[in-house]
């Protein structure tokens, strides 16, 4: 898992779109639709395994439980790590 964090309005999204397009086999979604967001929400788990390879996951934080339940989920997490800019 990795974490993009960062102030408003600096490109994240922007970048997330890009890595998610240059890398053919990485899907992109994003929380800001309603639909996604009702359903990592109501069940944070399922969403996580339903994913099919690696996704980016755009405005995570819209639903805290994704990331604590990728840690339960047998997926491969690291600690966060900070890229210096």
């Amino acid at each position: 898992m990795v974490y993009l964090q960062g102030a408003r309005q600096t490109g994240k999204s922007t970048l997330a779109q890009a890595i998610a397009a240059e890398r053919e086999f990485a899907a992109y979604l994003t929380l800001d639709t309603a639909a996604v967001l009702s359903a990592a929400q109501s069940d944070p788990e399922g969403f996580v395994a339903g994913l099919k390879g690696p996704t980016v996951i755009d405005e995570v934080q819209r639903a805290p439980r994704l990331a604590l339940d990728n840690q339960g989920s047998g997926r491969s997490t690291t600690s966060p790590r900070s890229i210096p800019t």
